[in-house]
């Protein structure tokens, strides 16, 4: 639009209209002009004309971004489903040479079921932004030099010229603070359990070889929900000896405030471990922290040492399996090699509907698949070797036929792998009957009249058997605890494993069974006074006369032939099996009908008998930190580990229930 000369800037003063604070308004005789003050652009400025086609420009004005923008009113949402401002104010904060950084945050977006936008309030917060980006890359798990990359700078300038571009440096101290202010989150979720919390320490390696010490809290919350937490993410010192480790551990616990609250602990099935269990209970029993002296408090990984025997088994099958492996690999060699193949397949009668396929030697069960495929076309693969002279690499018969045995040893490992992985988080109960079985089946193998496969057993038996003398008692009370069992799991199962000696070794259970809950009678009582929870155990006098009395009042009443909750309990008919079965639903309910035995239950159905996650169940090697993550400083790694898993476990309990997704707010001021 051409303005005339002799052009007249008109008072503006008295227009209602706020875009008037951005243009002025020109006048040469009758015609009238709006020039942005930002720009210089000429629009109409006739009366006639309106503003709306002002408030336009002022939106997608660049050099706009440079000057105080107080107010943008629009009228609402347009018919044609365009984006309406309804009420944005700026605040702003003037830098050298660089543009305003804005500070106030108040953001209302809402999607319709048409897909159209509506706006409320805009007010655009700086650092709230940069908190839900600090966030987004603990949630997936994003490199932190992603904030310093070319193109995501690019990509967050032309999505919001007004957010500050943020350094490695600060987005790793914005990493931190929402670690402090989810960390304070956990303390008080900690503080308020009415149970005990059962602990995991599970090894981690870095991409520079750096190892690290996971210490998980797994616990049953007010609403029977079982939980898990990461508490810390620790360095491991290469010259860091056993006692200074249980030592780490121990003030970590006293950091959390929870070591008068700890009742197990779950560790690898390795001789090193033994050393730091055992100080950590010796501590803990001094102060008097653990119920029954810690009689359940040395757990063993049960998924560790299923995937220790089924290593077992493959390093015995090493050179047979390379000798599948090759064969694999020369049938899919070429096209001309694969039909030749698939011919004999005809001739030999393989009537398989699994397919050849190479193993990854990381994942020992793609291994048992691999071996699985391979001994159903056992025939073709021989008729193969005599029509094909480049073939050489065939098994033997007897090859062969270890290789079967090997496959049918993995295949039970492998179903009860997918057992414990069944759900995120399994209850203690689930595991008596899958360890009873492997028990059962290597006992079988022992006797088996093949020297290889009796030899191979009796290696993974002595592996097994240091494992059952440890946990043996927290998998079969376990059990008990689940009402469709009870004590007959026990009285079934132990016969066979043990023959003639069982009814000592169901003494011994059920001798403990009554320990625990007695101790557990004990625990009630303090907390009836007020004083569980606290550190008076610590404090209390040393002969622990009250402690006394508490047992020979609960045992002088039940020689008064007054029925415990354990007697009712036991005594009353098994809960019918069914698949939508919920132990825990199941004692929630039945916790007024049980209130000592319902806290036992809380506790022991907590353990985890199986700190393997379900994504790390059939790995050979330790957990390996992402290569983004690992070279970062520990203190920050601790930090962005801790914080993802409980946004994760925020997430997944976001799913699992009707509650909306996961929404967060900050104090920004």
């Amino acid at each position: 639009m051409e303005i005339p000369d002799e052009a007249v800037i008109v008072n503006s003063s008295r227009l209602k209209s706020v875009v008037w604070n951005d243009f002025d308004r020109v006048k040469k005789g009758d015609t009238l002009v709006a020039v942005c003050r930002h720009c210089n652009r000429k629009l109409s400025g006739s009366s006639t004309s309106g503003t709306s086609h002002l408030r336009n420009h002022l939106i997608r004005c660049r050099r706009r971004s440079n000057h105080d923008v107080s107010q943008l009113l629009t009228r609402g949402k347009k018919k044609d489903g365009s984006l309406a401002v309804a009420n944005r104010n700026f605040g702003q904060q003037q830098r050298k040479g660089e543009s305003l950084s804005i500070l106030s945050t108040n953001f209302a977006l809402g999607i319709r079921k048409d897909g159209s936008i509506t706006t409320g309030s805009i007010n655009f917060d700086n650092k709230r932004s940069r908190l839900d980006l600090a966030r987004m890359i603990i949630l997936h798990g994003y490199s932190l030099m992603m904030v310093e990359h070319f193109g995501f700078r690019i990509f967050v300038r032309n999505l919001q010229p007004l957010f500050e571009p943020v350094t490695f440096d600060r987005v790793e101290a914005d990493c931190k603070e929402i670690y402090q202010i989810e960390k304070q989150k956990i303390n008080e979720e900690l503080a308020k359990l009415p149970g005990k919390i059962s602990l995991c320490a599970d090894k981690w390696v870095a991409n520079a070889g750096a190892k690290y010490l996971s210490l998980t809290a797994h616990y049953i919350d007010n609403a029977w929900q079982l939980k898990k937490k990461i508490l810390n993410f620790l360095m491991l010192d290469p010259l860091q000896t056993e006692d200074m480790l249980s030592d780490a551990i121990m003030t970590s616990l006293k950091n959390w405030d929870i070591d008068r609250k700890v009742f197990s602990i779950t560790v690898d099935n390795h001789s090193r471990d033994d050393v730091i269990v055992r100080k950590m209970r010796d501590q803990l029993c001094e102060l008097r922290y653990l119920v029954c002296n810690g009689q359940l408090f040395d757990v063993r990984c049960a998924a560790n040492v299923v995937k220790l025997m089924a290593q077992d088994a493959l390093e015995t099958s090493f050179e047979i399996a390379h000798k599948i492996r090759e064969s694999i690999r020369y049938v899919r060699s070429s096209q001309a090699v694969q039909d030749k193949f698939n011919q004999v397949v005809q001739l030999a009668g393989v009537n398989s509907q699994k397919s050849l396929c190479l193993d990854n030697p990381l994942q020992w069960n793609l291994t048992y698949i691999m071996l699985e495929a391979a001994v159903e076309y056992r025939d073709a693969f021989v008729l193969l070797q005599e029509h094909d002279s480049l073939y050489t690499v065939c098994p033997s018969g007897r090859e062969w036929d270890r290789a079967s045995s090997i496959s049918s040893f993995l295949k039970l490992f492998v179903e009860v792998s997918n057992v414990f992985a069944g759900n995120k988080y399994s209850t203690a109960n689930i595991y008596f009957p899958e360890i009873c079985d492997i028990h059962l089946q290597l006992i079988e193998w022992c006797q088996n009249s093949d020297d290889f496969i009796s030899s191979l057993a009796l290696k993974m038996k002595s592996r097994f058997d240091e494992y059952w003398k440890k946990c043996s008692l927290a998998l079969a009370i376990a059990a008990i605890l689940d009402p469709r069992f009870k004590m007959k799991l026990v009285e079934y199962y132990y016969p066979r494993i043990y023959g003639s000696s069982a009814p000592d070794c169901i003494d011994i259970v059920s001798n403990c069974m009554k320990a625990l809950y007695n101790g557990h009678t004990i625990y009630s009582s303090l907390i009836s006074r007020g004083q569980a929870g606290a550190s008076h155990v610590a404090n209390c006098d040393s002969r622990s006369t009250l402690t006394g009395f508490d047992k020979f009042v609960n045992e002088t009443s039940q020689s008064q032939n007054v029925k415990s909750d354990l007697d009712k309990y036991l005594e009353e008919p098994l809960f019918p099996r069914n698949v939508d079965f919920s132990i825990l639903n199941w004692w929630k309910v039945h916790t007024p009908r049980y209130p000592i035995l319902s806290m036992m239950a809380r506790n022991i159905l907590g353990i985890a008998l199986s700190k393997v996650s379900s994504e790390a169940l059939f790995n050979t090697g330790d957990r390996a930190i992402d290569q983004s993550w690992g070279s970062l400083r520990s203190h920050t790694l601790q930090a962005l580990m801790c914080t993802q898993d409980w946004m994760c476990s925020e997430l997944e309990d976001s799913k699992s229930s009707s509650s909306p997704p996961l929404a967060v707010c900050y104090d920004t001021k």
